[in-house]
């Protein structure tokens, strides 16, 4: 540990703990394990305060975090950002652990599925040894899937001015019913959460629209959108991880009364007011949420070979 007079960063003298031109500590520690560890633990973590006052305020008191940041006080809690995103990877992380998004066909056996997934498998390979100027070929009998599913034909018609799309559809169309639920359930766990936080400056706009002439800047909508869904991150998290069917019910009321709630106190509106906006709010962002999952799905099946 070393004690400079002027700041090894910018040379700028030193009067207190940090440096006041570029904010650098005065006080330097060797580097080592433990001092690695410390730094991601404190700034990282936030194990020293931040991130149990940011989670209590956020959890128990609906609106208050985001009307301590209008305010200004903002150096005491964990960024708005940092902390959604920290919950949202968090709970997409346990839902692939756990398992809770799973898709099956109904009308396969387990044992056929398991055939008819290794069968593909062997197909990908065989295409795989073919010569590299060769197009891969997709079993895709047109007249068959006509005769059992007329739509498909209508699907095939209107992807017949993007022949890449086309191709996808038909090699997508082509794998066994289960495999194509494991390439869209796949196609959500990478695509979906960077799809669903482009949702954010959505849910903003609607927020936007819906308090037209409160006098709130867009970037404060966003704000509002980041607490709120980290909140809803942080529960479904909890609840994947609680096997107690009462809990979840109580935390899925908390989850629904927690909105309104925080509007209220940030918005300043009164209760039917509050909760015909809450009412449009969510009718228009489950319906982008929605889209949302279906088009990280849809990438996920571009990704077909």
């Amino acid at each position: 540990m070393s004690t400079a007079v002027n700041c090894p960063n910018c040379e700028a003298p030193l009067g207190g703990h940090f440096c006041a031109n570029c904010g650098q500590e005065a006080i330097l520690h060797h580097a080592s394990t433990r001092e690695f560890l410390h730094e991601f633990i404190g700034h990282y973590v936030a194990l020293e305060g931040k991130l149990w006052g940011s989670l209590t305020r956020l959890l128990f008191r609906p609106g208050l975090l985001t009307n301590e940041y209008i305010r200004g006080r903002r150096v005491r809690f964990v960024q708005p950002l940092r902390l959604y995103l920290t919950l949202s990877l968090l709970f997409f992380a346990l839902m692939k652990f756990t398992g809770s998004f799973e898709l099956r066909t109904g009308d396969a056996e387990p044992d056929s599925v398991a055939a008819q997934v290794a069968e593909s498998k062997q197909e990908h390979a065989n295409a795989d040894a073919t010569p590299a100027d060769a197009k891969p070929a997709v079993k895709w009998d047109k007249t068959k899937n006509n005769e059992a599913h007329p739509e498909r034909d209508k699907v095939d018609s209107w992807l017949a001015d993007w022949p890449r799309l086309r191709h996808q559809w038909h090699a997508f169309d082509a794998l066994p019913g289960q495999e194509q639920l494991n390439v869209a359930k796949d196609g959500f766990y990478h695509y979906g959460p960077y799809v669903i936080f482009c949702l954010m400056p959505v849910f903003a706009l609607f927020l936007k629209v819906l308090y037209l002439g409160s006098g709130r800047r867009f970037g404060e909508h966003v704000l509002f959108a980041l607490h709120t869904n980290a909140f809803a991150y942080f529960m479904f998290c909890v609840m994947l991880l609680v096997p107690f069917t009462f809990v979840r019910f109580v935390l899925w009321l908390w989850v629904l009364g927690y909105l309104p709630w925080a509007m209220r106190r940030v918005y300043h509106s009164g209760r039917f007011t509050t909760f015909l906006r809450w009412s449009a709010l969510m009718l228009a962002y489950v319906f982008s949420l929605g889209i949302a999952v279906v088009f990280s799905m849809a990438i996920g099946v571009m990704t077909i070979h």
